[in-house]
């Protein structure tokens, strides 16, 4: 009889429920940021016409 390789399906379960785990805790991290860029952007583009009103 041949020897079968691969992954059972407790092992999968387990690599999609860890990488699900890293993904709900890096998402609002990145949210944060994505945030902070735009914010940052936003107060550059309104200093820049600001000081082109003057």
């Amino acid at each position: 009889m041949k020897k079968q390789e691969g992954f059972t399906l407790i092992e999968l379960l387990i690599v999609v429920a860890i990488i699900g785990i890293i993904a709900a805790i890096a998402a609002p991290g990145l949210l944060r940021a994505r945030m902070a860029g735009n914010e940052a952007s936003a107060i550059g583009s309104l200093r820049a016409i600001n000081s082109a009103q003057a």
